[in-house]
């Protein structure tokens, strides 16, 4: 197979309510709505589309691992260590439920933080290698 997956486009996060959780997202993690019904919403958040999409009470993005720990399915990347001791700080300032900074044995740090659905999101200290190329390149055209 000579074709490949470039990247995600999109991801689908169940919520009880699309409207109240773009808000949220909106509100608390800077991601802008592109769209509203009363069936889902659309927003853009760290270069990704989301779909809010209303779901049956207690679904959710999270899985259990077979050690029985509930686990995220998704790893937001910010650039550097300071950064993401900021945003940390951040978000609990504005009353997210935020998991400790973790040094889990690989390179940068990370912690968990849930939205009001209880879907759990990892952030993690260390931007990927294409994401650094692709903004040092952008800093150098401006």
């Amino acid at each position: 197979m000579k074709e490949k997956l470039i990247r995600v486009g999109t991801t689908y996060v169940p919520v009880r309510n699309p409207n109240l959780s773009a808000k949220w997202y909106a509100e608390k993690l800077g991601a802008e709505i592109n769209y509203q019904d009363e069936d889902k919403a659309i927003i853009n958040l760290a270069n990704q589309s989301f779909f809010l999409v209303k779901a049956k009470q207690n679904e959710n993005t999270n899985f259990t691992d077979y050690k029985g720990n509930e686990r995220f399915s998704l790893t937001f990347e910010v650039d550097g260590i300071d950064i993401l001791y900021k945003l940390h700080e951040e978000f609990k300032g504005q009353g997210i439920e935020t998991g400790e900074i973790e040094d889990r044995g690989h390179a940068g740090e990370n912690f968990v933080f849930s939205d009001p659905d209880g879907n759990k999101f990892d952030v993690w200290s260390e931007l990927s290698p294409v994401f650094k190329n692709m903004r040092a390149s952008f800093y150098e055209e401006v």
